[in-house]
């Protein structure tokens, strides 16, 4: 099947570039004992709209950075591989609408940093994409994403650590959410 396996590759392109740079980033702040958390999301500053490009490739550790690395090929991956119409869209969406509404919204003034906004966009698209469309290939993915990550999506979203950016996750399951209906809907009408 060497059909799949170049279709797996191209589908983990968008994600695996990313991830690494996502790693470059963590390894050259390592190397030069530098701190690039300033260019976070810093909600409704000038200097905080820089965030909404680079938030998610900054990471505050090595736990930060390896908890959004396996989710984030995962998914990223599974949208692009079984969605490659529409993964482009999805991923714009969550990863800009998501940053884009934490510097307008969080109510926290400070530095929000990492790509679970991005990975929480992901995978609320996935789990609600799959139910609106309600083939058994599109239920099946939801259903394998709403065992592994559902119940993560909503304690992840409640505010219960001060040092995680629970806006990042409520709003990109928020954007996940409303780019599902978006899609499925245009789909329907097409």
């Amino acid at each position: 099947m060497p059909g799949n396996e170049n279709q797996i590759f191209s589908s983990s392109a968008v994600p695996f570039r990313l991830v690494f740079l996502m790693w470059l980033v963590f390894t050259i702040e390592y190397l030069y004992n530098i701190d690039l958390g300033f260019l976070g999301i810093y909600p409704r500053t000038m200097h905080g709209l820089l965030g909404i490009v680079f938030a998610p490739i900054i990471h505050g550790s090595l736990g930060h950075l390896l908890s959004n690395t396996f989710p984030l090929l995962f998914l990223g991956t599974l949208l692009y591989f079984f969605y490659d119409r529409i993964g482009g869209i999805v991923f714009f969406r969550c990863y800009f609408i998501t940053n884009f509404l934490v510097w307008l919204l969080s109510p926290r003034l400070s530095y929000h940093i990492g790509a679970s906004g991005l990975i929480y966009g992901l995978a609320s698209f996935l789990i609600l994409f799959g139910i609106l469309r309600q083939d058994f290939l599109s239920l099946t993915i939801s259903l394998i994403i709403t065992f592994v990550y559902g119940g993560a999506i909503v304690s992840g979203i409640l505010p219960n650590d001060p040092h995680i950016s629970w806006e990042a996750h409520l709003f990109g399951a928020a954007t996940g959410v409303v780019t599902a209906f978006d899609l499925a809907r245009k789909k329907r009408i097409r």
